[in-house]
C-alpha cells in the first residue's frame, strides 16, 4: 500500500489531539463539580475547605473515569468495526480500520482496571462488540478486540489475562474470533491468541499461553508455554 508510512504518520499525530479532545470531554463534568465546591465552600474555613476540595478531587476523579469508560463504549457501539476474519498486509486499509477501533479501547484502560471485576467493566467490554453471557467474571482489562470475542454464561477471567483477537506476523496483521464456553476459567495472567476455542468447562492454568486457532476441548485442563493438556475430562492425564 502506496504511502502507508505517511498515514500511518498522519493519524498516530491526529490521535494525540483526538485523545486531548477526548479527555477534555470527559473532564467536564469533574470541571463542574470542582466549580460547584469552589462556590459552596468559599465562606468555610481552611480545614473545612480542604475537606471539602479533598472530597469533591475524589469525586471529580471517579467521574473522569467513568465517563472514559462510558464514553469510549458509547462511540465503540456506534463505530464497532465489522472486521471479517482474516490475514491481511500489515500495510493495508484494513489495518487502518482495525487501529482506529482499538484507540476507543485505549481511552479506556486509563479507568478500565479499576472498574474489574465490575457490572461497569462487562457493560464497557458488550458495548465495545463482545458477547458476554451471564455470571461472567472478567478480572481483566486486556480483553483486546472486543468485537471478535465471546464469553460463555459463568465463565471468569482471571486478572491481567490477555485475550487479543489479532496478531501481527511475517508483515501481515491476523484477526480472527476466540469463542470461551460455559463455565470456563482462564487463569491469570495467560494469554488467548486468535482463533482459539475453549470448550465448556475447561481450564487454562495460571500464565499459560494458548497459541493461535487451538481448540480445548470441554472440562479439559491446559497449561504451560505454549499450553498443552495436562489434564482431561475424565480426569485422566495424557500419556
Amino acid at each position: 500500500m502506496r504511502g502507508f508510512a505517511a498515514i500511518q504518520d498522519l493519524a498516530t499525530t491526529a490521535f494525540i489531539f483526538v485523545a486531548a479532545a477526548f479527555w477534555g470531554i470527559c473532564m467536564i463534568p469533574s470541571a463542574a463539580i470542582l466549580l460547584w465546591t469552589s462556590e459552596f465552600v468559599a465562606d468555610f474555613s481552611f480545614v473545612e475547605q480542604a475537606i471539602g476540595f479533598g472530597l469533591a478531587g475524589g469525586a471529580a476523579f471517579l467521574a473522569f473515569g467513568l465517563c472514559t469508560v462510558f464514553l469510549s463504549g458509547f462511540i465503540g457501539m456506534l463505530t464497532k468495526p465489522r472486521l471479517p476474519e482474516a490475514r491481511v498486509p500489515l500495510q493495508s486499509y484494513t489495518t487502518i480500520r482495525w487501529a482506529l477501533a482499538s484507540v476507543l479501547h485505549r481511552f479506556a484502560l486509563l479507568f478500565l482496571r479499576q472498574l474489574t471485576p465490575t457490572w461497569i467493566g462487562n457493560m464497557h467490554y458488550r458495548m465495545m462488540g463482545a458477547k458476554i453471557g451471564k455470571g461472567v467474571q472478567i478480572n481483566s482489562d486486556n480483553l483486546n478486540d472486543a468485537w471478535t470475542l465471546t464469553i460463555g454464561d459463568g465463565t471468569v477471567v482471571g486478572g491481567h489475562a490477555v485475550l487479543n483477537g489479532h496478531l501481527t506476523e511475517k508483515g501481515e496483521l491476523v484477526l480472527a474470533p476466540i469463542v470461551i464456553g460455559k463455565n470456563c476459567l482462564i487463569g491469570g495472567q495467560s494469554t488467548i491468541q486468535p482463533g482459539c476455542v475453549i470448550g465448556d468447562g475447561a481450564t487454562l492454568a495460571y500464565k499459560a499461553v494458548l497459541p493461535k486457532w487451538t481448540e480445548i476441548p470441554a472440562g479439559e485442563v491446559w497449561g504451560g508455554i505454549p499450553a498443552k493438556c495436562i489434564r482431561r475430562a475424565d480426569g485422566s492425564k495424557p500419556e
